[in-house]
């Protein structure tokens, strides 16, 4: 026998044993998948069966299939029949029919929360804080939220009658039509200081490219400086609709996104497919902690592809691509396929679910594990780590007394009461709190409980609990009550200390209840600090130049090592 014939036959040989092996292999896996759905259908049945009280199956058998899925990651999930419309409006399309509100509950009773303009509860002078006492002559007695929004909502031309109680009034009654409600994805644009367009997408759901595009259009025949796009808290959606805006900034053929998973067949790359409306206009666009997924997709795109500066805090860092399957009885599951790698080959996922610690919980991709890629100007970036900004800027958080005023809903209550006696304010951008109804707010906390414990306070009593446990309190014991003293009487301060931020969450509150989701924006454009760099930024053509070239500082973007200097206190500018 040739050796070229024994090499075929060993060839031979070894590709059956390949086969062989493989087939084995997966009838291993058929006998696993059937063993165990055997024996989670034979412990169903025996529960089902012998339990002492009645159960109700559906929630059981929901509740085993959403442990088993729990172990994956929080994205891939189980849908149920009867949660198919919640699931729909949270990530395809938030269109149904009903009178444009937000409710929520306090003590019992059912609240607005918010008013959608244009919309029948608008038209009807339906306001945020009216309570809601009935609903087509049904009491809300013990009746939670979600019980109450299917109440109001409905088919589209229905009417409905609500009885509503407005302060101190007595109780009145209102008559609507629902309509097709449709919260927009793009929830706000206009222009801004500057002459710098400004544009907020809140979700990538249907048709939001091209509500980005309308906004766009309209923005540009101010022949705008600038374009600011705000991803802040945007979590994601559809990511299609990402590649359709970034291809608004940037030549036609370009690669912005791809995803990559264990199946070939679902592995794509995604790439611009027609001219950009706007390739050349500069451009920033601003993240923090919850900007995420489809939104780090735009971003990171953008950044990768020198096209915007990034201003804000490291994005949330969700790398992964969802798709839906259907089930039997109209149910689904979204499974996680893929990641997703952005231009410079990037992934930007954060947290590693596939290594997850003894106890379940999720570790984030190590510093060490990092790899550096570059942009196509040859700035460094990183990958596992979210879309860290160009520009840093440190997150805002509020004071403990803001926090809880707005917590007890004080500044949403006092909002109610000066809309009742003021019919009018000025419009939203040049709304101010004057220091005389600042000082009514005041006195409309006076017998209000709004106690909180400052940071000082906390420290100071898990200071005396350890004191204790030494048994040197009694020694301490002066100098712990002098400094609660001391940090009492500073404490009565906090509304003054505070009152810049304070005002700021008030106009916020008030500008509502006049201009709705429109005027919270506006009135707060003041106050914005990621935006003001935006627009500082934007008027300077020289930097905007020198940060996407890379030049100096702007060479490298969130190295590994820089982070826990980054993480100090005095420069910390992302506490996620």
């Amino acid at each position: 026998m040739s050796v070229k014939n024994i090499y075929r036959k060993a060839g031979i040989i070894t590709g059956a044993a390949l086969l062989a092996t493989t087939i084995w292999s997966f009838s291993d896996d058929l006998f696993q998948i059937s063993k165990n759905l055997d024996v989670f259908a034979s412990v169903y049945k025996e529960v089902n069966l012998n339990y002492v009280d009645d159960i109700n199956s559906a929630k059981m058998v929901k509740t085993g299939v959403d442990a088993m899925l729990d172990g994956l990651d929080p994205y891939t999930e189980f849908v149920p029949e009867s949660e198919i419309e919640d699931y729909k409006l949270h990530y395809v399309s938030t269109q149904y029919g009903g009178i444009g509100t937000s409710i929520f509950s306090r003590n019992g009773k059912v609240y607005v929360s918010e008013i959608f303009e244009g919309f029948p509860a608008q038209k009807a002078d339906v306001r945020a804080g009216d309570q809601i006492m009935k609903i087509n002559d049904i009491e809300l007695n013990a009746r939670n939220s979600d019980q109450v929004s299917q109440l109001l909502k409905g088919s589209k031309g229905a009417g409905v009658k609500l009885l509503i109680k407005r302060g101190d009034a007595a109780p009145f009654e209102k008559s609507l039509i629902r309509e097709e409600i449709k919260q927009p994805n793009v929830s706000y644009y206009g222009m801004i200081d500057g002459n710098v367009g400004y544009i907020k997408l809140d979700k990538f759901l249907e048709n939001s490219a091209d509500e980005v595009t309308n906004a766009l259009v309209n923005l540009k025949k101010n022949n705008p400086s600038g374009i600011v796009l705000d991803l802040r808290s945007n979590g994601g959606g559809i990511l299609q609709e990402a590649v359709k805006i970034v291809n608004l900034f940037v030549q036609r053929d370009i690669e912005v996104v791809s995803q990559k998973g264990k199946i070939k067949e679902k592995n794509f790359t995604y790439r611009t497919a027609t001219a950009p409306l706007e390739p050349n206009l500069p451009m920033a666009v601003l993240v923090n902690g919850r900007s995420a997924s489809a939104s780090e997709i735009v971003a990171g795109a953008l950044q990768d592809l020198d096209r915007a500066v990034i201003i804000g805090q490291r994005s949330y860092g969700k790398g992964l691509v969802q798709q839906t399957f259907s089930l039997p009885y109209n149910s689904l599951v979204k499974i996680t396929i893929a990641k997703y790698f952005i231009p410079s080959g990037r992934c930007v996922q954060a947290l590693d679910y596939t290594h997850r610690k003894d106890d379940g919980s999720v570790v984030k991709v190590a510093d060490s594990s990092l790899h550096e890629y570059k942009t196509r100007s040859g700035r460094s970036v990183y990958d596992g780590s979210g879309v860290y900004p160009d520009l840093m800027v440190k997150k805002e958080t509020f004071a403990d007394i803001t926090q809880t005023l707005i917590g007890k809903l004080l500044v949403f209550d006092y909002a109610n009461t000066y809309r009742n006696n003021h019919a009018k304010i000025d419009n939203a951008k040049a709304f101010t709190l004057s220091d005389a109804d600042y000082n009514d707010f005041v006195k409309y906390l006076a017998g209000k409980n709004y106690t909180y414990s400052t940071a000082s306070e906390k420290i100071l009593g898990a200071l005396k609990n350890e004191a204790s446990k030494d048994k040197q309190f009694a020694e301490l014991q002066p100098e712990l009550e002098a400094l609660k003293n001391k940090l009492s009487s500073t404490k009565k301060n906090d509304l003054q200390v505070h009152k810049t931020e304070i005002k700021q969450v008030l106009e916020n509150e008030i500008a509502s209840r006049y201009y709705f989701e429109k005027g919270r924006y506006e009135v707060n454009f003041k106050y914005d600090k990621e935006m003001g760099q935006a627009v500082k930024v934007l008027q300077d053509r020289p930097q905007v130049a020198s940060i996407l070239k890379g030049e100096g500082n702007y060479k490298v973007i969130g190295k590994p090592q820089l982070t826990l200097a980054a993480n100090k206190p005095e420069n910390n500018a992302d506490n996620n």
